[in-house]
């Protein structure tokens, strides 16, 4: 099983007769250098898959932390570590990392791609109460491509690594340090991209008088990414990924659906088919989660002398099997070919997109009245709820459209500024006061499931109750939050 490990740091590039600044000046503490090798190779497909998506994975011996590493993105400057020992397979990955990158593999093979050997000397950079801050490396590479035809190179960089108790504060300070000595940050974001020259795929950069078409495949291209980013996390079964992952699922689909006037609808139904196909498979696993944390919240929140016998237990007993059945079907979605398959169509999506003559005027021209478009679907919904006698169900699809309408003004806010943002907060509000209503409508049945023939019937019937009492407020509470998301105007 791997461990993980997070690690923020920056790189730079230094010029073989620079000299390091006297790093004493910058925390009071600074012991070493160690000096030892490292020997790396690294593992990817024919075509860099993995360094494309900006994720590197190699098998490292020396230093302290030697064997197999998998680092994935993890935010600025931080990438998430997964380390399982060398063992004896040398050739292959182990399959608890291999596994964690199919999203990116889908089917093709990783094999060696470059072996980098490194003369490391090693700083640790502490406070006066012997707390490590940060650590700074000097290391002198030489690397080789491999396969058919190969390269020698070599080159020097100084990379420095967050400790426990440093900040980003620190960063910044050891950078203006390493400027004042010119050193400067370096154009590669790892080893690897360095020697093979594949950096990592950012996407679109909007220029300050956008298209319609620039800023809505901006978006789709940060949506795969987020999508991409959760689905190893979803694997390992990490706080929030499921959830991570099927909003950009949802926030994907939405902006096909809400832009179909500048990405052809017809080139893209299928798509949005099979990504809601995904969100489904995830959200039973979803479901489960939010379910049984809003019980243990409300069970925990009830005076003691109100939970009858042991309900938490009880709770444990009917959730632990459907949550392990539920991920064991959304690991074996992320395995099949029709995720494969759903992969490579965004990617051809995004490549080649079938963008309609609209796409080309600019985006503070177009996107408004398409923004204003899911407004309305909202309105007609959120009135049809409010004048329905059983309004759960029209409730529910006024919540669809004010998820609609949130990523809709999610997706303008780069080109339509404050006025895009105000209003997706207003969405977002009517979306999450929407949601605690479904919620509430989907906890009730489970809580008289529960609750039936159990002697702690009572503790859930109170719960139950409570969930009545919820639900009844937001509806209550759904008129005048609507009324302040209708000020708001593009």
């Amino acid at each position: 099983m791997a461990t993980s490990v997070t690690e923020t740091e920056r790189k730079y590039e230094a010029p073989s007769d620079a000299s390091l600044p006297d790093l004493t000046d910058i925390t009071g503490v600074a012991t070493g250098p160690e000096e030892f090798d490292l020997e790396a190779t690294y593992f990817d497909t024919s075509d860099y898959r993995l360094a494309r998506a900006g994720v590197t994975l190699r098998r490292r011996t020396g230093g302290s932390d030697e064997g197999w590493h998998l680092k994935l993105p993890a935010g600025e400057d931080s990438r998430q570590e997964l380390r399982v020992p060398l063992g004896k397979a040398t050739k292959k990955p182990p399959k608890d990392l291999s596994a964690l990158v199919r999203a990116h593999t889908r089917g093709q093979s990783l094999t060696p791609v470059a072996e980098i050997r490194t003369n490391r000397r090693r700083w640790q950079l502490s406070n006066d109460t012997g707390e490590m801050l940060a650590e700074v490396v000097d290391d002198v590479v030489t690397a080789q491509t491999m396969g058919s035809s190969t390269t020698t190179t070599s080159w020097r960089e100084i990379e420095v690594e967050l400790g426990e108790s440093g900040d980003r504060e620190l960063l910044d300070t050891v950078e203006r340090h390493l400027g004042d000595a010119g050193i400067v940050p370096s154009s590669s974001k790892s080893k690897l991209s360095q020697v093979i020259g594949v950096k990592r795929d950012a996407g679109p950069t909007l220029g300050k008088k956008p298209t319609a078409g620039d800023v809505v495949l901006a978006y789709l291209y940060e949506q795969r990414a987020a999508l991409q980013n959760q689905d190893p996390r979803v694997r390992r079964s990490e706080d929030d990924a499921v959830h991570q992952m099927r909003v950009a699922t949802r926030r994907m689909r939405s902006a096909l659906q809400a832009f179909s006037k500048i990405i052809d609808r017809d080139e893209t139904r299928a798509l949005t088919e099979e990504l809601k196909w995904l969100a489904s498979v995830l959200g039973t696993s979803r479901d489960l989660e939010v379910l049984h944390e809003r019980f243990e919240t409300a069970l925990h929140a009830l005076p003691p002398e109100l939970a009858l016998g042991d309900v938490a237990a009880r709770m444990t007993r009917y959730f632990a099997p459907l949550e392990a059945k539920a991920h064991q079907d959304s690991v074996a979605a992320l395995d099949s070919k029709r995720y494969f398959t759903l992969l490579n169509t965004i990617d051809t999506l995004l490549t080649a997109p079938p963008l309609t003559p609209l796409a080309a005027d600019k985006a503070k021209d177009v996107l408004p009245r398409l923004v204003e478009k899911a407004r309305h679907r909202l309105d007609v919904r959120v009135q049809a709820a409010l004048s329905a006698n059983n309004s759960d169900e029209p409730l529910h699809e006024a919540r669809k459209a004010g998820k609609r309408l949130r990523y809709s003004a999610e997706v303008a806010e780069p080109a339509l500024g404050k006025h895009a943002k105000a209003l997706r907060k207003r969405a977002k509000d009517v979306q999450t006061l929407l949601g605690d209503h479904q919620d509430s409508v989907v906890a009730r049945p489970v809580l008289l499931e529960l609750g039936r023939g159990d002697e702690n019937g009572f503790t859930f019937g109170l719960l139950y109750g409570q969930e009545v009492e919820l639900a009844h407020k937001t509806e209550a509470a759904l008129p005048a939050l609507w009324h302040k998301l209708s000020k708001e105007h593009l």
